[in-house]
């Protein structure tokens, strides 16, 4: 027997729309989204929403090309391989398709938590194919569509209470602010629980798409030219007023690939890309100004700190691939230069950002109607900025065939890490180069003797990358930026003794010039164990990684206590070891991760049309503060942090916020053979995904005196009064109380550095999910049909519930007030090929 064929490299097509809204993965048993938990379309945000939403897929990588990117992918996450374009041959006359697919609350059941009767809303995808031959040997093809979802968003916000909506201040001044942020929230009455509102508001995605591609022979030659283009806008929904951005997407992607093969045996490919990308996300007409948090009692006013944001990329590469294959050997090289562009304008806290807390004796709510403000941060300055940077990768890898049963290939990629440079020289970035990134990478293929089945067997070194966005916070420091933190200011003076000037006192941030890249050892083991074919195939896995130098923020310069001042908020900027700054930000690569997996898979097809595809494995995902999507920007610089600044990892070691104990997946599908023509050619379908519950955290929910340990910085754990509710899930509303009692915790004490609770201690509900589709291909004259495809999402309704409320300082600690996704729902495919 013949060993295993290697595999193609990755797709090289990073997908335009990775931080798209209003995506639905049916195919991978994923449930709609509840678009209440909105994601800005940022970096990315997308996967990482998506990775504590439904976790991950433990990925055996068996075949690993050096010419490809494989950093995450033992996670599930996407890969990326060389840019070319690969030879796409049409056949003779003109062929296509034009389809319409729709969605419609009509159809639709209600959420767990919903009150009252469905809100319109719909969806219509409408999507266009034609292929052609235009001349010899040239081919041509175009793929189009639009996706327009307009309607109702429903969910849950927590509000304030009828009685709750007066200002307590004697200040009319103060009042009158007090009463206009009042109004951004609904002027309803909490109608599930205590404060909780379940609410609609409407939103439109609307999307447009198109790929046209064009294909030349000749002779030994082949031109293939493809240009992408998206358009995304999405007006938000806004449960409460101004709470989401408005959102506008824009990309292109332009390649031209010249392959040359002048004999049977090699070939060489060499493309030249051009890709854009804009995403520009603005406030909504109705916002506050600045964002408001009232602790987490209510449902915070306005967008986040980050907003706006005008981004610009532009990316030119080359990309050149040789390959030829020997009577033993298959031997492939190349190489990639890029250039980055990274323009635009980008907030921090230009907004303002007021943070009411439990603080001053009183609770968060009191303390809003009062105006007590607990802390005040603020940005003024220059954002525009451009940034450059250069990229290179090399690789060389060999398939070496040593006999007709054993097969093993070992590769070799070179993938310096290059800085960036600021254009108009406003930001001077340090970091120049990480360049000793040498990724090799192993495999075998052996054809057990015996019938005994196939073993394959991998290791490879990944490296990741430093995003633009990671080193581009160095935008935000003096002397052409100054973000400041002011402890406890009067309401209507939240500037009260800061002093603006071009080296003042300031958030900084920062990064040693060695910064390194962040890597991983990628282990993969793979049995097919032999089976009858009639029996199907299984494959048993072993798949794991280390993880090594993951980035992550710390702050640093925090307060501490001091001989003869009093330990409270209003003095935490006096208590900082180092009066020239607030917070110190650096960015480290101080975080380590691990992961292993043991896989089970089963697959089956038949001769009366039954396809099974299943898979079962258990998992376990540990990390020192940060996972392997972490960029210590944006999200990840604000969650994760440790509660003091010393003994950081060991403060934050635990199970990953994605980790998931079990998860199964299993697609079935069934073609009716049977020369009845009513069931003649039915395909029916199903897809069922079942995990464990992802972890979650307890926080004191204010750092002021009381509470946590007053040091400037959030993310303070309680202390553990009750040692038995660790390692709960807290899978449902109705019991979720009394599993996570408020007794069983403890604020910190005035002396204490950190609670003794441990990170990520708690987990959520599981996630169960089935979606189900019937279809048919109506075959009429010669080459046209017609498809119809009717498909459940969510199809039994079930809801997947969010993880309670972890502050302990909310009044509604551990109260289940969300779920994170849609209930039931129907979509209809027409489609006419021809």
């Amino acid at each position: 027997m013949k060993a295993p064929p290697v595999a193609a490299a990755p797709s090289s097509e990073k997908t335009a729309d990775l931080n798209l809204l209003g995506k639905v993965d049916a195919q991978a048993g994923e449930a709609r989204r509840n678009e209440n938990i909105f994601i800005t379309a940022l970096d990315n945000n997308a996967q990482k929403e998506s990775n504590t939403r439904l976790g991950t897929t433990a990925t055996p990588l068996v075949e690993v090309q050096s010419g490809g990117r494989y950093f995450g992918a033992e996670l599930g996450l996407s890969t990326s391989g060389p840019v070319h374009l690969s030879a796409q041959r049409g056949g003779k006359g003109v062929h296509g398709n034009v389809s319409w697919t729709h969605s419609n609350s009509l159809f639709a059941a209600r959420s767990f938590f919903q009150a009252g009767g469905i809100r319109p809303a719909r969806q219509n995808v409408f999507g266009a194919r034609i292929s052609a031959p235009l001349w010899r040997n040239g081919f041509f093809s175009f793929d189009g569509g639009s996706d327009a979802k307009h309607g109702y968003v429903n969910g849950n916000i927590l509000i304030p209470r009828p009685e709750e909506r007066s200002c307590l201040s004697a200040d009319p001044q103060i009042c009158a602010l007090i009463n206009r942020f009042f109004r951004a929230w609904p002027a309803a009455v909490p109608n599930v629980e205590n404060r909780s509102l379940n609410t609609n508001a409407a939103q439109a995605i609307d999307t447009w798409n198109t790929t046209t591609r064009l294909d030349q022979a000749l002779g030994k030659h082949r031109l293939s030219a493809r240009h992408t283009w998206t358009d995304q806008k999405v007006d938000a929904f806004q449960l409460v007023a101004g709470q989401n951005p408005d959102t506008t997407t824009k990309a292109h992607d332009a390649r031209l690939t010249w392959s040359y093969a002048p004999d049977a045996k090699s070939v060489w490919d060499t493309t030249v890309g051009f890709a854009r990308n804009r995403t520009l996300l603005v406030p909504e007409p109705n916002a506050v100004g600045p964002q408001v948090q009232v602790g987490t009692a209510f449902e915070k006013l306005g967008p986040g700190s980050s907003i706006p944001v005008d981004r610009v990329q532009n990316r030119f590469r080359v990309s050149s691939r040789f390959q030829h294959n020997f009577t033993k050997h298959t031997l492939s090289a190349g190489v990639e230069i890029a250039r980055l562009q990274f323009n635009g304008r980008e907030a921090s806290s230009n907004r303002g950002n007021i943070y009411f807390r439990n603080d001053f004796g009183n609770d968060a709510i009191t303390n809003f109607r009062l105006g007590l403000v607990s802390r005040y941060s603020f940005g003024v300055g220059e954002l525009a900025r451009g940034f450059r940077r250069n990229e290179q990768s090399f690789f060389v890898q060999d398939v070496w065939r040593i006999s007709k049963t054993f097969q093993a290939s070992a590769g070799l990629r070179y993938q310096p890490q290059r800085g960036i440079s600021e254009v108009n020289h406003l930001t001077t970035i340090p970091f120049d180069c990480d360049c000793n990134n040498f990724a090799p990478s192993l495999g075998i293929s052996w054809q057990l003797p015996r019938k005994l089945g196939v073993v394959r067997t991998a290791y490879s070194l990944q490296y990741g990358e430093i995003l633009p966005a990671t080193l581009q916070q160095l935008r935000w420091n003096p002397p052409g930026f100054q973000k400041i933190e002011n402890q406890a200011p009067p309401l209507l003076d939240l500037l009260q003794g800061v002093q603006f000037e071009p080296n003042g006192r300031a958030i900084v941030f920062h990064f040693p010039r060695d910064l390194q890249t962040p890597y991983s050892h990628q282990y993969t083991f793979l049995w097919e164990v032999p089976l009858p074919k009639s029996w199907g195939k299984v494959e048993t896995a072993y798949v794991g990684s280390r993880t090594w130098k993951l980035l992550y923020m710390q702050y640093l310069n925090r307060a501490a206590p001091v001989a003869g001042i009093a330990q409270t908020t209003a003095t935490i900027n006096q208590r900082r070891p180092d009066p020239h700054y607030y917070d110190y930000r650096e960015i480290t690569n101080s975080s380590r991760a691990y992961y292993d997996a043991a896989k089970l898979s089963y697959r089956l097809q038949t001769r009366s049309g039954l396809t099974v595809d299943s898979a079962y494995w258990l998992s376990k995902a540990i990390d020192t503060g940060a996972s392997i999507l972490n960029i210590a920007a944006g999200d990840d610089a604000n969650q994760g942090q440790s509660q003091s600044a010393a003994n950081v990892a060991s403060d934050l070691k635990g199970v990953s916020n994605f980790h998931q104990k079990h998860a199964f997946l299993g697609r079935i599908s069934y073609q009716h053979g049977t020369r009845q023509r009513f069931w003649k050619d039915w395909r029916l379908s199903t897809v069922f995904v079942a995990k464990s519950g992802l972890p979650f955290n307890v926080i004191t929910g204010s750092d002021a005196p009381g509470y946590g340990n007053v040091d400037g910085v959030s993310g303070d754990r309680p202390n553990l009064l009750d040692p038995s509710v660790l390692g709960r899930t807290i899978s449902h509303p109705d019991g979720a109380t009394q599993l996570l009692p408020r007794t069983a915790f403890a604020f910190l004490q005035p002396t204490d550095v950190r609670g003794n609770l441990g990170n990520n201690a708690f987990r959520r509900a599981g996630f169960r999910n089935l979606n189900a589709a019937i279809e048919r291909r109506f075959a009429m004259r010669q080459d046209r049909a017609i498809l119809f495809r009717a498909e459940s999402i969510n199809a039994l309704n079930t809801p997947q519930f969010a993880e309670p409320i972890g502050d302990l300082s909310n009044p509604s600690f551990g109260k289940i007030t969300n779920t994170l996704n849609d209930g039931r729902a129907f979509r209809f495919l027409l489609s006419f090929e021809f």
